[in-house]
């Protein structure tokens, strides 16, 4: 078993709650941990026995282009694809952190997870 990191992911979206968030956007940041089996790639060094992470990038930036409201629903949008175009993924663990949120006061982000 192995892990790949996707580390720092930057999108420019339009999610939000408010009206005028997704309007102007702001800035959003994604990390994933996938846990898949290894061995096979680690031996063949062939791109078609492992997952391939620039299709799992190109998903999540797909689906950083719908809006919604709730970080949450982003986050559960992105596992569901994921699960449906690629198989043999054990585990993931996803974040979706929203830089300089509007909330009334300075903060760096905030921050939602789900794994499955």
């Amino acid at each position: 078993m192995g892990k790949i990191y996707l580390e720092d992911m930057e999108f420019y979206a339009y999610h939000g709650h408010f009206k005028e968030e997704q309007i102007v956007g702001n800035q959003f940041l994604v990390n994933m941990v996938i846990e898949t089996n290894m061995e096979k790639a680690s031996k063949t060094d062939n791109l078609e026995d492992t997952l391939n992470y620039q299709a799992v990038y190109q998903l999540i930036e797909k689906e950083m282009k719908k809006k919604s409201h709730l970080l949450e629903n982003i986050v559960r949008r992105i596992l569901d694809a994921l699960y449906d175009q690629f198989t043999g993924i054990d585990h993931t663990w996803i974040k979706v952190s929203k830089i300089n949120p509007p909330m009334g006061g300075k903060m760096k982000s905030v921050s939602v997870s789900l794994e499955r």
